[in-house]
């Protein structure tokens, strides 16, 4: 019986702390350009902070690709990889994840070099557009 009382006491203490366990961000990734700068920080958990806003949900197709451009970006990003922009770029990205920072021009995705930075600009304007209802 003391040990039943003692199960739920401890029971009710743990519930009453609440653990608020909180998920990793999977990255950070800023857009500059001629129509000024995006933010997107993207959280493991299921959410989106769109321009230093509140998260909002994002949705479970847009969580996956972040997921996985993420596991993607990770080594050019333990490797510091940095692409000079060329004269006719019309954005730059930088992308930190726990690993490291990349940064690129939206041309280095054309060389076909750097298929993960295409899949980076899209899900940029995908995330822009479906889960922070901007523009893109």
């Amino acid at each position: 019986m003391k040990w039943t009382l003692a199960v739920i006491a401890l029971a009710g203490l743990l519930a009453g702390c609440g653990f608020n366990v909180q998920s990793a961000d999977l990255f950070l990734l800023t857009r500059t350009g001629h129509s000024g700068q995006l933010t997107l920080l993207v959280n493991d958990g299921g959410t989106i902070r769109c321009n230093g806003r509140h998260a909002r949900p994002i949705s479970d197709p847009l969580l996956l690709e972040a997921r996985d451009l993420a596991g993607m970006l990770d080594g050019d990003a333990k490797a510091g990889l940095r692409i000079a922009a060329p004269g006719n770029s019309v954005y730059r990205y930088r992308i930190s994840l726990q690993g490291g920072t990349i940064a690129f021009p939206d041309t280095a995705a054309a060389s076909g070099k750097f298929p993960a930075l295409a899949q980076a600009e899209l899900f940029t304007v995908q995330a822009a557009q479906q889960a922070c209802g901007l523009s893109g």
